[in-house]
């Protein structure tokens, strides 16, 4: 997401007009999923710049929180200046707290898979090329594992989308971001990388997901 100055996209913004609006892959709802108990859980997602997936999924009704962070590698700690080295093996990654009884991990998987990034890229997204910006899920529990692994199979089914989908399913712990890594999108509307990558997801989603959307 930094790799590209802001004067750079701010040219560019400004030679190409608004940037087009995105369009969700239109995909089937999950079709084995191990429902979560309780009134909270946790989802771990990692898809190219986490401003993006976190302004997507702070749309979705069920959802109390998105933090920014780091998830995966083999060190026991992560920051924004260790991670961009690539030679970590962390990637940027999303932890979202919902209440399941108003949103399904199963949901999730889906708006993350039609509109918040696209799964079939490998260690890029959009501008973003490396490692850290790969597509991956983090399961939380047996029952995740399970739903991802099943989802992903029944996605690659449908052939739906343009190539195989890429996401991995990993393991290892989330470290949150820096402080000025979160709420970027809503803090910052009118950065030229939100305008151009993010902001066009926003409204995928709100088009594709009517009644998910707040």
């Amino acid at each position: 997401m930094r790799r590209i100055s802001a004067l750079i996209l701010t040219a560019a913004l400004g030679a190409g007009g608004p940037a087009q609006a995105e369009r969700a892959v239109a995909i089937p709802a999950v079709e084995h999923e191990i429902p979560s108990s309780g009134s909270r859980a946790v989802a771990v997602f990692a898809g190219g710049c986490f401003w993006g997936l976190e302004a997507v999924f702070e749309q979705v009704k069920g959802v109390a929180s998105v933090t920014n962070g780091y998830a995966g590698g083999t060190q026991a700690t992560a920051n924004y200046a260790q991670v961009s080295t690539e030679r970590t093996g962390h990637a940027e990654a999303v932890r979202i707290t919902y209440d399941p009884r108003v949103v399904s991990y199963g949901t999730l998987l889906r708006v993350f898979f039609s509109v918040a990034h696209d799964p079939t890229q490998r260690d890029r997204q959009g501008p973003d090329h490396g490692p850290s910006y790969r597509s991956a899920i983090f399961p939380q529990d047996a029952g995740q594992r399970a739903t991802a692994i099943r989802y992903i199979r029944q996605l690659d089914a449908t052939k739906r989308f343009a190539g195989p989908i890429a996401t991995r399913i990993e393991g290892g712990r989330f470290f949150p971001a820096e402080g000025y890594h979160q709420d970027f999108a809503r803090r910052n509307p009118r950065y030229p990388y939100i305008v151009r990558w993010d902001a066009p997801k926003v409204a995928a989603f709100r088009a594709a997901f009517p009644t998910l959307a707040r």
